[in-house]
């Protein structure tokens, strides 16, 4: 397959490149820092531009998009937006502009997070945004009648990443970034469609 791959750096994102390109297929890898295919999800017009270049698809991953974390008090408007605009509205608008040159039964998957289900201190931004993702996820993928599937991966806390975010998640269980590949090559190569992978 050729899979458009946004946010391809970082612990999970170039997991889940490794992983897809080890499966043989053709990943277009793309990050803010990418020389070849750069992006920013929380701009439409940076994402009109790499979609315009990629052409034709047979599936979109994203592993891209970021929250503000911090007591809900201090966190003002600004912040509100910045995780709104990027993990939010930047996934969503990927898919809305990326579904007209993906191949019909063709997929998508989106990545949200644990704090969508369980809560944590300074997570309430996080919370409210991975929540309506997937609440979008199931919604969308209803309305697309089978012409293409959506679905999204929650992770809990990375392993590797325990040690910046573990004060965070006192006694949660983590996940290594190559398991959370895994549930992404599940959806793209699967079946399912409106799916919330919790790894």
């Amino acid at each position: 397959m050729r899979i458009l791959h946004v946010g391809a750096s970082g612990t999970i994102g170039g997991a889940v490149r490794t992983a897809l390109s080890d499966r043989g297929h053709d990943v277009v890898a793309a990050h803010r820092g990418s020389v070849g295919w750069p992006v920013d999800i929380s701009d439409p017009e940076r994402i009109h531009d790499l979609l315009d270049e990629v052409g034709e698809l047979d599936a979109v991953v994203c592993t891209a998009g970021s929250t503000p974390f911090g007591p809900w008090q201090q966190l003002d408007r600004a912040a509100w937006t910045s995780g709104i605009e990027s993990k939010l509205l930047g996934q969503i608008e990927l898919v809305r502009q990326a579904v007209d040159q993906t191949r019909t039964g063709g997929s998508f998957t989106l990545i949200s997070g644990i704090i969508g289900r369980e809560r944590i201190r300074s997570g309430s931004v996080a919370a409210a945004v991975n929540g309506a993702l997937e609440s979008w996820v199931a919604a969308a993928a209803a309305e697309m009648g089978g012409e293409h599937r959506l679905n999204a991966v929650s992770p809990t806390v990375l392993t590797e990443s325990l040690d910046r975010y573990g004060d965070f998640f006192p006694g949660f269980p983590s996940v290594a970034a190559a398991d959370v590949a895994q549930a992404f090559v599940r959806s793209v190569e699967g079946i399912d469609t409106g799916r919330i992978y919790r790894v």
